[in-house]
């Protein structure tokens, strides 16, 4: 077994590609067949891109709340609780509260030119994206791709309210003792998918007008998460900070990647088979059909986490200044990538290019833009060091003394 710091360059690989798999994950969507579902409509549509919306949407938030919730657990053993929520106030709360203004004038921007591309004349509003109504409606706000740094914020605050409790409460220890030997026996056991699935299905189960297809309903228009997000999500992250407690449970997951990944590419695959790859916007009218597609839902969504992580362990465990680089880069291109985006695909909607040819386009200049705005305006600036907790120094030729010292 190796020590817990060898495992974090694996896990910090992971929860930043799976923020880039979100950028990959709204390029694929002007490009989805049937009704429009967001903001940009491509002349050209693609089953393929539809099987990448399905897949990457039924496990990356998931992973990244888990891992979310490892590293803070560690921050927070670290530092201490003072310090933590300072720092999480500074990296979480406060990005939220400045990139939202900026971020909902980008996208109300971009999706003005997308409508103007399309029709010659500007929007009075953007499409409805499907999903959107399952969730609660309490107090409707539109959070935009930003909402992961809220539920971030609502799950800190949560776990420290409940850590709290539970230091009062329990004084020897025992009741965190009795949930450290709990935790350790779902995550060692190999049906570890299936236990944890079962109150996400419930809860999809439970929520009126659920849609298979896309999944866990984002909780992007609401101040209040619909109750599946809020299940799924604050799961994964309590299993992350208890996961923490003992590191050691990691080694299960490493060692079983491959059983889940050939379960998770089982259930997607046969979900795929029989919903269709091309997006299903109506619900399930049969009770019996919709408790089987909320139950291999979730269990592909368990499955699909665990094998991820497991192979960032096995294979991405060693340093890389490269895999660095795009996990360092990762927060800030996941804020400013939607208006970005929404621009590119609607500016290559009309092209007579093949599919394939167009979403490269969007990904390719979309990707070098992002890394280039990164490199010039955060990573060496004041902006890296509020958001990575670091800034890293611009590069210093070395003086010619030192170069013939070198030779």
């Amino acid at each position: 077994m190796t020590d817990s710091s060898d495992r974090l360059h694996g896990l910090d690989a992971v929860r930043g590609y799976a923020l880039m798999l979100g950028v990959v994950f709204h390029a694929t969507m002007s490009f989805l067949p049937g009704p429009q579902v967001w903001m940009a409509k491509d002349s050209e549509s693609s089953l393929v891109l539809s099987g990448l919306f399905f897949w990457s949407h039924s496990f990356r938030m998931t992973t990244f709340f888990l891992i979310a919730g490892f590293f803070a657990h560690l921050t927070f053993h670290r530092r201490g609780a003072k310090r933590f929520i300072v720092d999480r106030a500074k990296r979480i709360a406060l990005p939220l509260v400045v990139f939202w203004p900026l971020v909902i004038a980008g996208i109300l921007g971009a999706s003005g030119y997308a409508v103007y591309v399309a029709t010659g004349t500007f929007p009075t509003a953007p499409p409805e994206a499907p999903g959107a109504t399952a969730a609660t409606a309490d107090v409707p706000f539109p959070l935009t791709h930003l909402w992961f740094l809220y539920v971030l914020i609502l799950l800190y605050v949560a776990t420290l309210a409940v850590r709290a409790i539970a230091a009062a409460v329990d004084r020897g220890g025992r009741l965190r003792a009795g949930l450290d030997t709990a935790v350790a026996v779902v995550v060692r056991n190999p049906f570890a998918p299936i236990l944890l699935a079962v109150p996400v299905a419930i809860a999809f189960y439970r929520t009126p007008d659920w849609l298979v297809f896309f999944g866990v309903p984002t909780p992007d228009a609401n101040l209040i998460p619909n109750p599946a997000a809020a299940v799924q999500y604050g799961l994964a992250f309590g299993l992350g900070w208890l996961i923490h407690r003992q590191p050691a449970l990691l080694d299960g997951l490493r060692d079983r990647w491959t059983v889940n990944l050939a379960v998770g590419v089982a259930l997607s695959g046969y979900l795929l088979f029989e919903l269709g790859v091309a997006p299903v916007v109506t619900p399930d009218k049969d009770a019996v059909a919709l408790a089987t597609h909320a139950a291999l839902y979730a269990l592909a969504i368990w499955s699909w986490t665990f094998a991820v992580i497991g192979m960032a362990l096995r294979f991405l465990n060693d340093e890389s200044p490269v895999r660095r680089y795009i996990a360092d880069s990762s927060y800030w291109i996941y804020v400013i990538h939607l208006p970005i985006v929404i621009l590119l695909q609607a500016w290559v909607s009309g092209f007579d290019w093949h599919w394939s040819v167009k979403f490269a386009a969007v990904l390719g200049i979309g990707f070098a833009v992002m890394f280039l705005t990164y490199e010039l305006l955060v990573r060496h600036t004041f902006i890296g060091a509020w958001l990575n907790g670091r800034r890293v120094p611009w590069r210093t030729a070395r003086p010619p003394a030192q170069l013939e010292t070198a030779r």
